[in-house]
């Protein structure tokens, strides 16, 4: 005994680097596990293998461990069986350390073997199977398969990692020399005077980390180009890696059950590939603006440097021994990078999605390269990349997920863009008349931001259609203390709504009110053409008139602007229909039905003249038509009434007449 094992400091420890035992049934799952630490695949320096200890939990559910011991012979009988069959059976053979433990029990021992990591790729050959390399996976001990094993065989230099080995079958013909002249001018690497011809020497590494683009054969001497060389400059990448493909999808909706999807095949070396996916991707990194928001009034959907950096490591380190394509896919409210393969074995999934794991290279070549052309960030620099620019812009975080067969990023949209998205909708909807699917994605929107400027004016629009004045006018009575920050837009949008022939008295007092607030400030023609018109549908022609004439006063040059002059007069006829209205209530003292008919009379002289004025500027059909309609109301109003005796036109307080 050497004192090399403290058990109760191994129960501490993670499990990974223990295996518990209590009665070894199987010798040969011992030496599988101890060639498994010999192998070490997760780095962690070897591990123990303890015999004659249970594992157990305690009444609050936690693991202990329970001190069996094992018998004399039995315990020389499992050690001389472990250490026959790591000499034996073990290629290269493993030699564990042991270690014997008393547990008070003078008849009893513990049996530990120890095994250091090896810098080999041990085999282990049990008694019914053929050789076969084991790993740790968690606290498993389970055989190395496809990618597993490939990481094994290139970690301990029995295998030399994919994009170092030679492309098999192509030869230095297929690369084209072109492309490696003008990569290498961009790099800064390239000499007029030398050419590319000392690149095409198998004796001629770019760089410490980076091999000579060609190799030749041990046997024949044929120079051969590496795989990265043939992804990078070659002529048809795709004839030899068949992976080499990506593709870039676009759907409309938030899956992709949608039919109409955008498809691009990309095709080429991986240069070419890169640079024409960040065109795509440029056309879904837009900006959207609101004016309300002071302090980010931009918000742009998706940060180009999380795209560029996302699609860099999609393209740099994936697994190209597969044949699946990396896929990017847009949808409405994400992008998704999906890159084959899993993980580089050490790399932790959380920790990658803390922007903490350590570097590590799949394809240390391509990422080389990349790094160079600026098609993506320096070593370990990728992922906090992608968290810092989503964070800064707005966007919610990327969401990293990684299985056996994939890595996918996803990038959300900026919560703006959703909006949008969800307005947009709205309005296709409405458009088609599809008014509750628009009401629903509106009110959606209002759930989520109550005091969204196109959200509130589309509500306005949907309820509009739907002859809703009612909930329009319950919406705004709600909020009538918040609407002051809206813009007349939208002020006359909810007051054309409410203020409909349909709504009650107490709606068109809302109407107007809505109206006034949003006839304030310089206004734009149809706006106020809108004010008018609303404010006439409420019943409010004195207010239309103000507002009209006050825009006219303000700005001379609609002085003669047939359009306005013409409001101006059919404003005026429905102030003289007012006027007469009052003039024929025999319950109204006499002078007021007098002055009620001079006004009448004035009114109808005043649009008149406005409505002649009108006739002669226009030169569109249409609305001279319009035109010669009022003049003729004006006419037939002027012969429909006459003034009862004692209310002659003149007749006033005081008027002695």
């Amino acid at each position: 005994m050497t004192g090399l094992v403290d058990l109760d400091e191994l129960a501490r420890r993670e499990n990974e680097q223990t295996e518990w035992k209590e009665n070894v049934a199987d010798v040969d799952n011992v030496v599988a596990t101890l060639s498994a630490f010999a192998n070490d695949l997760q780095n962690l320096g070897g591990g123990y293998v303890v015999c004659g200890v249970r594992e157990e939990k305690d009444e609050h559910g936690f693991p202990r461990l329970r001190r069996i011991g094992l018998t004399s012979n039995r315990l020389k009988e499992i050690e001389g069986s472990v250490l026959g069959l790591c000499r034996t059976n073990v290629s290269p053979p493993i030699t564990p350390l042991v270690e014997e433990i008393e547990i008070g029990d003078p008849r009893l021992r513990i049996l530990v073997f120890l095994q250091p990591a090896t810098g080999s790729a041990h085999t282990f050959r049990k008694r019914s199977d053929g050789a076969k390399h084991y790993v740790r996976v968690s606290r498993e001990t389970r055989e190395a398969r496809n990618g597993t094993l490939k990481d094994l065989l290139v970690r301990k230099g029995a295998l030399e990692p994919w994009d170092r080995r030679p492309c098999n079958g192509a030869t230095e013909a297929e690369l084209d020399l072109i492309a490696l002249r003008e990569f290498l001018q961009r790099m800064g690497r390239f000499s007029a005077e030398q050419g590319v011809a000392p690149y095409l020497s198998p004796d001629y590494p770019l760089s410490t980390l980076v091999p000579s683009l060609l190799v030749a054969e041990p046997l024949t001497g044929v120079l051969r180009p590496r795989n990265f060389a043939v992804l990078l400059f070659g002529r048809n990448p795709q004839r030899f890696i068949p992976g080499a493909v990506t593709m870039f999808s676009i759907y409309p909706g938030t899956d992709r059950s949608d039919r109409h999807a955008e498809r691009h095949e990309l095709d080429g070396n991986l240069v070419e590939q890169a640079l024409k996916l960040k065109e795509l991707l440029d056309v879904q990194s837009y900006t959207a603006y609101d004016k309300a928001d002071p302090k980010a009034p931009n918000a742009i959907r998706y940060p180009p440097n999380a795209l560029y950096e996302a699609l860099g490591n999609a393209l740099a380190h994936r697994d190209y021994e597969l044949v699946d394509p990396t896929r990017l896919t847009v949808f409405a409210d994400r992008i998704e990078i999906s890159s084959p393969g899993p993980l580089p074995t050490g790399v932790d999934i959380e920790a990658l999605r803390a922007g903490n794991a350590p570097p590590k290279w799949r394809n240390q070549a391509l990422a080389w390269f990349f790094t160079r052309l600026q098609l993506a960030q320096g070593e370990g620099q990728g992922i906090p990349t992608i968290l810092r620019a989503m964070r800064e812009e707005g966007n919610p975080p990327p969401v990293f997920d990684a299985d056996q067969i994939r890595v996918v990023v996803t990038l959300p949209a900026h919560p703006r863009h959703a909006v949008l998205r969800d307005l947009r909708a709205a309005e296709q909807a409405l458009v088609l008349g599809d008014l509750e699917r628009a009401r629903s994605q509106v009110e959606g929107v209002l759930d989520r931001d109550p005091l969204n400027f196109r959200a509130v004016q589309l509500f306005a629009e949907v309820h509009q259609a739907r002859r809703d004045s009612a909930a329009v006018a319950a919406w705004a009575r709600a909020r009538l203390d918040e609407l002051g920050g809206l813009p007349s837009q939208v002020l006359l949008a909810l007051g054309e709504a409410i203020g409909s022939e349909q709504t009650t008295d107490e709606g068109r007092h809302l109407a107007i009110h809505l109206l006034d607030r949003a006839a304030t400030g310089r206004l734009q023609e149809d706006t106020v053409r809108r004010i008018v018109l609303a404010l006439r549908r409420a019943g409010d022609d004195e207010r239309a008139f103000s507002l009209l004439d006050g825009q006219l006063l303000a700005r001379p040059e609609w002085a003669s602007n047939p359009l306005m002059l013409q409001l101006r007069g059919d404003t005026l006829i429905g102030m003289a229909r007012r006027c007469r209205e009052m003039a024929t209530k025999p319950e109204v003292a006499p002078t007021t039905r007098a002055r009620a008919w001079r006004e009448f009379g004035s009114y109808l002289d005043r649009a008149e003249h406005d409505l002649r004025a009108a006739l002669v500027l226009s030169a569109d059909t249409r609305l001279r038509e319009q035109i010669t309609n009022s003049i003729a109301v004006v006419d037939q109003l002027r012969q429909e009434e006459r003034p009862p005796e004692d209310a002659e036109p003149g007749a006033a307080d005081g008027d002695t007449r």
